[in-house]
């Protein structure tokens, strides 16, 4: 059985994150970030079936965003070094994404099909949080 994957991506989701426990759930949240505007597109996800740090933090993170105009999203992971999302052929200049009002940059060839996306999203839930392994990956200049 698969564990849930924990959601943050609106305040209500402060102290009650939305949980994620099958690929249907990654694809309503997908849907929701498409439809959501630029302040409220991005989202934090944690398996909680990878263990927490001494000070009671994930040890890892995924982000996710989706832009609903373009139909492209962003992926960022988190554990023991950053990664972020590649597309060779892809190249907006600026390339922002935004959880709960707060902005996040991403490399201007970050962005990817948004099936790849939700793509990526189910096997971070399928395999207990681990980085997905079905898009390429670039390690940031900056983050």
């Amino acid at each position: 059985m698969t564990s849930p994957v924990q959601a943050y991506y609106r305040h209500e989701h402060g102290e009650n994150p939305a949980l994620l426990q099958s690929p249907r759930d990654v694809d309503v949240l997908i849907d929701t970030l498409l439809a959501s505007g630029p302040s409220e597109n991005l989202a934090s996800l944690h398996s909680l079936e990878r263990p927490l740090m001494p000070a009671g933090f994930p040890d890892h993170e995924l982000l996710v965003g989706a832009n609903g105009d373009l139909q492209l999203g962003v992926l960022a992971f988190t554990d023991e070094k950053v990664m972020v999302s590649f597309d060779p052929l892809a190249g907006r200049p600026e390339v922002c994404y935004s959880i709960m009002g707060s902005a996040t940059e991403f490399p201007s060839c970050s962005e990817i099909p948004i099936s790849l996306v939700r793509q990526a999203v189910k096997e971070f839930l399928l395999s207990g949080g681990r980085q997905p392994t079905c898009i390429e990956w670039q390690e940031p200049e900056f983050w």
